[in-house]
């Protein structure tokens, strides 16, 4: 993740990843006093993930498109060809995340990314199901030269270790993010969406506050059958998130269509 020329100078050698389930057990620590304390946060590339975004303009007082603007670098993901925003890092030698300090670490660390929160572990899935909501997750450790964590006596299993992280609420808030991912994914290369579907699924699940003026100020509620219920719950920034994923899926893959249909001409 960063230049290992900035770290020690006879870093140990990488270890190669360890397939892990919930219930395995890793050894892990990180705090002030450890040799390598934010080096993890130089030369980083953490894609951010939706609720993330919902949260960090938040704590620091923008609305999502001054935080999109001043934080975020706009990428496109590889073969699922979808708009994802990666975190700006600062112009300085060790390309440093913009939140950290070198005495204080992580100045944001209550509503730090989830990329933050889930290492020194990955996640992948062997096999995903959205329809029945089937998921086949394995985890693995990333132990890179650098990190001197795996060196302290801290034991977790990768269950204690998420919840400890709160990854578990964040992963299930996202979920519907990475569905769309996955389904596109999935999709033949010669299926590509249009422009402006891509620029929806940007706005959707980036920019929040354009997509709640989207939903309550333009004609969206006059053109789709949305129950009373349904619209009170959606004035929570979370719900609305949700809502977006769902009405996303509904459009682009014709699947979950039910409270997203279009209003019947009388």
């Amino acid at each position: 993740m960063n230049d290992s020329n900035k770290r020690d100078e006879n870093p140990k050698p990488e270890i190669p990843p360890e397939q892990l389930s919930y219930n395995s057990r890793f050894k892990f620590n990180c705090h002030k006093g450890i040799k390598c304390f934010t080096d993890c946060c130089r030369g980083i590339d953490i894609m951010l993930t939706p609720y993330d975004i919902l949260n960090l303009r938040k704590r620091l007082e923008l609305t999502s498109e001054e935080f999109l603007a001043i934080y975020t670098d706009p990428q496109l993901l590889e073969k699922a060809d979808l708009p994802v925003v990666t975190l700006k890092l600062l112009d300085d030698e060790r390309k440093s995340c913009p939140f950290v300090k070198d005495d204080e670490g992580c100045i944001i660390y209550k509503d730090r990314p989830t990329t933050c929160r889930y290492y020194p572990l990955g996640v992948g899935s062997l096999s995903y199901s959205g329809e029945q909501g089937e998921k086949d997750e394995f985890f693995f450790t990333v132990k890179e030269s650098h990190c001197f964590g795996f060196e302290e006596d801290k034991e977790w299993t990768v269950a204690e270790w998420r919840q400890d992280q709160g990854v578990d609420l964040r992963d299930e808030i996202n979920e519907g993010w990475m569905d769309l991912i996955v389904r596109k994914k999935s999709l033949p290369s010669s299926m590509k969406l249009t422009d402006e579907s891509k620029k929806m699924f940007f706005l959707i699940c980036y920019n929040i506050d354009k997509f709640r003026k989207f939903v309550f100020e333009s004609s969206f509620l006059d053109r789709y059958a949305i129950d009373q219920k349904t619209i009170d719950k959606i004035k929570d920034d979370v719900e609305l998130l949700k809502f977006g994923f769902g009405w996303l899926k509904a459009t682009f893959f014709q699947a979950g269509q039910d409270g997203y249909q279009v209003k019947k001409e009388s």
